[in-house]
């Protein structure tokens, strides 16, 4: 891998547009895209208020951002920086804001409901579901690409798979502290601490040399069954309680499914879409913070709030340590369209991961 300079961030906000040519980035209230091949500003745009959401338009010629705290949305055009637009829903207040597939409509929510309503274009209800009564219910949902199931995450650590046809339940996934079945791999992160002699270091030592001191770097390696996971109790009596389904996400191949428990956080379980059965689970040093599936193959990256970057796919996993100056605590990473490259997010920077060919595929 190669990496690029460091660039200031606020709120892990970075996307690269969807044709892949720009990458925007947030700064507090300013607005930054930059060209994605030279990395150099191309438009710089100031909004009303610190920017808490950023979201591209389907055509990668707007950009959407929200201030929910001030209940404001606005929209900036690459092709014309001059123009802009603002969306005020000022007493209803904003939770969500995001653009419609056509690029040229905005869906804002002003409030939430734990049901799911699934509608046809003509605005027919064609199904309601409700994961189970009387509970916290639904955490979190994720389409598969072919749109054929509908996976559902829930506060009862179960993940439920919809048929797009009947809108039945065809199977759930649950998940278990304890991974009995030896057919099951389970990838565990060791440390392993980096040696450097000390007489080669200069002195007084550089920033760069005396951070890798205290860097630890890491490897998989295969546990052996039964596997007991890593738990963390959640505090029953305060609001959002880390239990339940937090992330989901289909292989853009349709034939893995990706998914974190909260109250299991240093696990990313891999599920096989065709056989409806755990493949794999990937056990961390600390707890997951994102992932997010290469759109061009089955390959995920992971991050744990470290300085590694995590890849899977199933040829095999590696860690990898990133080599920016002081600890880049990655929080968050988007993936390129092409696959060949991601951006890796900290608290306040930003960083380009380049992928070569010889890394796993």
């Amino acid at each position: 891998m190669n990496f690029s300079e460091v660039f200031k961030l606020s709120n892990q906000l970075s996307k690269f547009s969807p044709n892949g040519k720009f990458l925007a980035s947030c700064i507090q209230y300013r607005l930054v895209v930059r060209d994605v091949s030279t990395l150099q500003v191309l438009q710089l745009y100031t909004c009303l208020d610190q920017i808490q959401h950023l979201e591209w338009s389907a055509d990668s010629l707007f950009i959407l951002c929200a201030m929910y705290k001030r209940g404001l949305v606005q929209i900036w055009s690459l092709e014309q920086p001059e123009w802009h637009c603002k969306i005020d829903e000022g007493s209803a207040g904003l939770v969500a804001s995001c653009w419609s597939p056509d690029g040229r409509h905005i869906l804002n929510t002003t409030e939430f409901h734990y049901k799911i309503l699934l509608y046809s274009l003509d605005g027919r209800l064609l199904s309601t579901y409700c994961a189970y009564e009387w509970s916290l219910g639904i955490k979190n949902i994720a389409w598969s690409p072919s749109s054929q199931f509908l996976a559902i995450g829930s506060y009862d650590e179960k993940v439920r798979i919809l048929n797009h046809v009947t809108w039945k339940m065809i199977t759930e996934f649950g998940h278990t502290v304890t991974i009995n079945n030896p057919k099951i791999v389970v990838y565990k992160e060791m440390e392993k601490s980096q040696t450097l002699e000390m007489e080669n270091l200069p002195f007084p030592p550089t920033k760069a040399a005396a951070s890798s001191l205290f860097n630890t770097e890491s490897k998989y390696e295969v546990a052996s069954s039964p596997v007991s996971l890593q738990t963390l109790k959640p505090v029953a009596d305060r609001p959002n309680p880390k239990i339940g389904i937090g992330i989901l996400a289909f292989s853009p191949d349709n034939c893995f499914l990706a998914t974190r428990n909260d109250n299991i956080p240093n696990a990313v379980w891999i599920w096989d879409v065709q056989k409806l059965k755990l493949f794999v689970v990937l056990e961390h040093l600390s707890a997951v913070r994102s992932f997010q599936w290469d759109p061009q193959q089955a390959r995920l990256a992971v991050c744990t709030g470290r300085s590694q970057v995590y890849l899977w796919s199933p040829a095999g996993c590696l860690s990898v340590q990133v080599p920016a100056e002081g600890d880049f605590q990655i929080l968050s990473l988007c993936w390129h369209r092409s696959g060949n490259s991601m951006a890796l997010l900290s608290k306040d920077q930003l960083c380009l991961c380049y992928l070569e060919n010889a890394e796993i595929k």
